[in-house]
């Protein structure tokens, strides 16, 4: 073997080792940020535990008077559309 062809090797071999270390840096990077990630949205979910009970209280309360208001208006428009028509008329 010549010295340019062990040149080219060594140059082969040291660009393929670089590129496998950072590759394995940005692996362990972006497992660091998903547990700080993690730990950090379990705290805020954790915090909000006794909030959301009194907002799903209050969320269940506007619903139902949502759903009271609704049927008024269907019996509203009942009252001014009428009974059903019939098909033959009545004499």
């Amino acid at each position: 073997m010549s010295v340019e062809m062990i040149t080219v090797l060594i140059g082969i071999v040291s660009i393929l080792l670089a590129f496998a270390g950072a590759f394995g840096w940005m692996v362990h990077r972006m497992d660091l940020l998903e547990n700080r990630l993690e730990h950090k949205l379990g705290a805020r979910i954790d915090g909000l535990d006794g909030k959301i009970s009194a907002l799903d209280e209050k969320l269940s309360a506007r619903i139902d008077r949502v759903a009271d208001e609704l049927v008024e208006v269907k019996i509203a428009i009942a009252r001014v559309e009428g009974p059903p028509r019939h098909l033959l008329p009545v004499r």
